[in-house]
């Protein structure tokens, strides 16, 4: 499937509506899960001031990214897909000099939270089932280290493959290991 294809496929995933739609959904399914059908205006409530804020939030920084690496808001989405799936390359000089620009800046968001994201995000899914055994309840302490493992887990490997595809579509742009590239962009930031 070409670049267009691409594009077309996942737009209606990065609107502002449908990522608040999915954060009030999935709030709101996890809050009527933990405290039953009795709680569903404070589910409703609780779900649409966290989709609300989430939604700011990550349109928010998709026009940070924009900004930054010199392209429109809409375009980041289809650009972190392309890399996320290490998928082809743009044809345009310009907008392939804006995914260089785009992985660089996620390599460096990336190093920077390194020496305090995972450890703390460890603190939080393994320190909780602390809390769990220490009063007394060891069923959900259990529940809580077995989801806090699993997501530890997955977040490291998500992490490293993001990384190598970030890596491998910088190189396939810029032309490291014998495949050409454009000029203009190679180099360090």
């Amino acid at each position: 499937m070409g670049a267009k294809g691409q594009a077309q496929q996942g737009r209606w995933r990065d609107q502002w509506w449908a990522v608040g739609l999915l954060v009030l959904v999935i709030g709101v399914a996890v809050r009527l899960g933990f405290r039953g059908w009795s709680a569903w205006p404070e589910a409703l409530v609780g779900g649409v001031f966290y989709a609300g804020f989430l939604t700011w939030f990550l349109m928010g920084r998709r026009r940070q990214d924009a900004k930054a690496v010199g392209t429109e808001p809409a375009r980041v989405p289809e650009l972190e897909r392309r890399i996320a799936k290490n998928g082809e390359l743009p044809d345009d000089p310009a907008e392939q000099r804006a995914m260089v620009r785009l992985i660089r800046r996620r390599e460096e968001k990336l190093r920077s939270s390194r020496r305090w994201a995972f450890p703390l995000l460890g603190v939080i899914f393994l320190g909780m089932p602390l809390l769990w055994f220490t009063s007394g309840d060891v069923p959900a302490g259990l529940w809580t280290l077995g989801f806090g493992v699993a997501f530890m887990s997955w977040m490291i490997w998500f992490n490293r493959r993001f990384v190598r595809r970030m890596v491998a579509m910088r190189q396939r742009i810029e032309g490291v290991g014998g495949v050409g590239g454009i000029e203009g962009v190679g180099g360090r930031a």
